[in-house]
C-alpha cells in the first residue's frame, strides 16, 4: 500500500465528542484580571494545519518479489509515531518520504521518530512493489489537517487569537498532531447536522482556501493558537474582561455561536457545574444549552461549536469544548484563563 495519506472527513476538528488544561500556574506574576482583556469571537473559521513530521496511522503488507511483508511494522514502528527523519533527511510530507524511499531503494535505512515525546532509532528495509516498482514501506502516514473550527478571543493589544478550546488530534491516532505551520481561513457556515441523542450534530461549511486570516504557531491540548493578520474580522467588537476561575459560578451565562453563514449571534446557556482545579483534567465546566432558538436549530451543542465563547457577568469565561454523546443539549467547556496561559506559553516556545 503506498505511503499516503488516509483521507477523512473532517468536518469538524472532532470526532465523537467535541474536546484543556487545568489550573493556572505560572513563574511569572500574573497580571490583575481588570488588565487581561480580549475581543470574544464565536466565529466560525476553517483551519489547516502541516505536520512537523509525518504521523504513522496504519500499516499494511507490500506485495514484493518473495512474498508479502510489511517492513514499518517490523522494524518497529507504531500508530503514532512522528516520523521526523530518515537517513538523516528531514521529512516533513508524504511527498518527501516518497522521494527518500525511492533514492534509497532497497538498502537498509534509518528512521528517526518521536514517541510519546521520546526519541526513537529504528531501521528499516523498504521492499519494492510488484504492481508498480515503487519501493514502499508499508505504512499509511499522514502530513496535514483541515476542517471547521470556531474562533474563541482575540487579544487587541497582540493580535494574538484562541480557537477550539482542545487540540487538534489525529482521527486514526488520536495523538496530538505536531505543529509545522498552519493559518485560519475565512469560512461560512452553509448547513447543521442537529445533533440526537447518540448520535452528535456538525456544522458544515466552506472555507476559502486561499484566504487567510491569521497564522497558527501552536497546537496544544487546550486550544490552537496564533497571529491575526486580517483585521476587519474584529471591526465593532468590544474588548470584555477575562474571569478568574474563583468568578465563575454556576448559573446564567451565553455563548456565542456562528451557525448559519458567516453571522455570530449570542445563545443562552446555564452553568451547571465548575470543577475543582486538577492538572490532568481538560473538563473545566458543565454547561447545558436552554436557548429554544439553538435547541431548534442544532439540538445543542454540535461539532464544529467548539471554541464558542461563554461569557457569564460581562466576562469572557471559557470556550466550549466536549458535547455529551448521549445528551447534546449538554456538554463541557474549558475557562478562559487557561486558554490565555496556554497561548502565552506556546509562543514562547514557538
Amino acid at each position: 500500500m503506498k505511503e499516503e495519506s488516509k483521507t477523512r472527513p473532517w468536518a469538524a476538528l472532532a470526532v465523537a465528542v467535541m474536546f484543556v488544561l487545568a489550573s493556572l500556574v505560572s513563574a511569572a506574576p500574573a497580571r490583575a484580571a481588570e488588565e487581561r482583556t480580549v475581543i470574544p469571537m464565536g466565529r466560525a473559521v476553517g483551519i489547516k494545519l502541516f505536520s512537523d513530521g509525518v504521523m504513522v496511522v496504519g500499516f499494511s503488507e507490500v506485495a514484493g518479489a518473495e512474498g508479502s511483508s510489511a517492513p514499518a511494522r517490523d522494524c518497529g514502528l507504531r500508530e503514532g509515531d512522528i516520523i521526523t527523519h530518515i537517513n538523516r533527511e528531514e521529512v516533513d510530507s508524504i511527498e518527501e518520504v516518497q522521494s527518500v524511499l525511492q533514492e534509497v531503494g532497497g538498502k537498509p535505512m534509518s528512521i528517526r521518530a518521536v514517541r510519546d515525546d521520546k526519541t526513537v532509532q529504528l531501521t528499516a528495509q523498504a521492499v519494492q512493489c510488484g504492481s508498480d516498482g515503487q519501493y514502499k514501506l508499508g505504512a499509511w502516514i499522514r502530513d496535514s489537517m483541515a476542517g471547521i473550527g470556531t474562533l474563541t478571543f482575540c487579544e487587541p493589544a497582540t493580535g494574538r487569537f484562541g480557537a477550539l478550546g482542545h487540540g487538534i488530534n489525529d482521527v486514526d491516532t488520536a495523538q496530538l498532531m505536531p505543529l509545522q505551520s498552519g493559518s485560519i481561513m475565512y469560512s461560512e457556515v452553509t448547513d447543521v447536522k442537529k445533533g440526537e441523542k447518540g448520535a452528535p450534530g456538525e456544522l458544515h461549511g466552506a472555507f476559502q482556501v486561499n484566504r487567510d486570516l491569521g497564522e497558527l504557531y501552536a497546537n496544544t491540548a487546550s486550544g490552537v493558537f496564533g497571529r491575526l493578520e486580517d483585521g476587519t474580522l474584529t471591526d465593532g467588537l468590544e474588548p470584555v474582561p477575562v474571569a478568574e476561575r474563583k468568578e465563575v459560578k454556576t448559573g446564567a451565562a451565553t455563548i456565542l455561536s456562528n451557525i448559519a453563514g458567516d453571522q455570530v449571534e449570542e445563545y443562552q446557556v446555564e452553568i451547571i457545574r465548575v470543577y475543582p482545579a486538577n492538572g490532568a483534567d481538560t473538563r473545566n465546566l458543565m454547561l447545558k444549552v436552554t436557548d429554544p432558538r439553538l435547541l431548534e436549530t442544532t439540538g445543542g451543542i454540535v461539532q464544529g461549536m467548539s471554541g464558542s465563547p461563554i461569557l457569564q457577568n460581562g466576562k469572557l469565561v471559557g470556550a466550549v469544548t466536549h458535547v455529551l454523546v448521549n445528551d447534546p443539549t449538554q456538554g463541557y467547556g474549558i475557562l478562559a484563563e487557561n486558554m490565555l496561559l496556554e497561548a502565552e506559553n506556546g509562543e514562547n516556545q514557538s
